[in-house]
């Protein structure tokens, strides 16, 4: 059978799994794609040869299409969000030093408690924090200014962001250049490892439900090859079907601690995909529910409410019309494709594309395409309610 090549690009991180299974057990094949997949050491090298070209498609922090559209960060590209790749995945870490000063002001050590911990770091904190982010323009950040944010700090006006790529966030730790950082697994836990810092927070304690990585391509790529297109769409989505299965893991480990893929020790890489967070050296773990989710709760589906969030915040900091980020934010995550692509295999679709962010505490069923979906939980830590409707 002949196969139409699919480049990809990605970076090492525990949530290119997607990806790495469709390449590596054939989904991608049996779709008639022989993927491509190609490491990248930043975001903003993997950004640009997007944008350039040179990849057709590329594992992508979900808002930097919504930024490209909107002309910020690197070369102006419309690009299309077709699906998500991966929710939640994220750590929030501290120097060691930090984290004694935060004990010495009463900080107990619970790696649950994102209010607690936020007000210890911001009391134990002498100077402006300096925090490290993977890129400008992440979830990673949004996250960080929102928990933040909310108790108090005025972000990121009174931070000290520093972008470094996630592989190098434990060296830049060790070297002093940083205080705290988020990153996505397994870069947290290497700085564990390594002993230049300690967890204290996972991201889904401060959004339930945040969507971190997108498959992402170029909207004349969409345009100009809407078969090939649907067919990655399809092997991606097996791909994260297969990644639910919690007996895969093993599997899935092994492949991503390959030279080629991530490159670390499998058992490191198996914590993330089980939930089980080792916050500290010689440390026993904290088991996480929905630390990263692959398909459960409609995890690929490219939510046009969550891309209108995440516009709302760039928005705000860099001058831009709201209404007009939040209709360039909405085109971008293709929930419309994702219907076409995805309703024949199976693939259950809620019956909205957009819903009210943050009002759902416990999982509950909702209508859907073949009726038994389950949502949420997807609650903010403080609250917040983002409901597109009354914007």
């Amino acid at each position: 059978m002949s196969l139409t090549q699919v480049t990809c690009g990605f970076m090492p991180l525990v949530d290119c799994a997607p990806l790495v299974v469709a390449h590596e057990l054939g989904f991608a094949e049996e779709e008639g794609l022989r993927l491509n997949l190609v490491k990248h050491p930043s975001w903003s090298a993997l950004r640009d040869m997007l944008a350039l070209g040179q990849l057709d498609a590329a594992h992508m922090l979900s808002p930097v299409p919504i930024a490209m559209s909107l002309g910020l960060g690197g070369l102006p590209t419309r690009l299309d969000a077709l699906m998500v790749l991966s929710v939640n995945g994220n750590v929030i870490g501290v120097s060691p030093q930090l984290a004694a000063a935060m004990r010495q002001g009463g900080w107990q050590g619970g790696f649950l408690d994102p209010r607690g911990t936020g007000q210890h770091l911001i009391h134990a904190t002498k100077r402006r924090l300096r925090i490290g982010v993977p890129f400008p323009f992440s979830m990673h950040a949004e996250l960080l200014y929102h928990w933040l944010g909310a108790l108090g700090l005025s972000t990121p006006n009174e931070l000290d962001v520093k972008t470094i790529p996630p592989p190098r966030m434990a060296d830049a730790m060790a070297a002093g250049e940083i205080d705290a950082f988020c990153v996505g697994e397994p870069w947290g836990s290497i700085a564990v490892e390594t002993g230049v810092a300690e967890l204290v927070l996972p991201g889904c304690a401060i959004w339930g439900f945040a969507p971190e990585k997108v498959l992402a391509v170029r909207h004349d790529w969409t345009e100009d090859h809407p078969t090939t297109t649907r067919a990655l769409m399809r092997a991606v989505w097996r791909a994260s079907r297969w990644l639910a299965e919690t007996g895969n893991r093993g599997v899935a480990s092994d492949l991503l601690g390959r030279s080629q893929y991530v490159d670390i020790s499998d058992q490191i890489i198996e914590r993330a995909l089980l939930g089980h967070i080792v916050t500290k050296p010689r440390g026993l773990g904290t088991q996480v529910d929905r630390f990263l989710t692959f398909f459960d709760g409609a995890a690929t589906f490219p939510w046009r409410s969550q891309a209108a969030w995440i516009a709302t915040k760039i928005a705000a900091r860099n001058g831009i019309d709201r209404e007009t980020a939040i209709a360039t934010a909405r085109a971008c995550f293709r929930s419309d494709l994702y219907r076409d692509a995805l309703t024949g295999i199976g693939a259950d679709m809620p019956g909205a594309s957009e819903k009210i962010e943050g009002v759902m505490k416990v999982a509950q069923p909702v209508a859907s395409l073949r009726g038994n979906m389950i949502l949420g939980p997807d609650a903010f830590f403080d609250g917040q309610i983002f409901d597109i409707a009354q914007i």
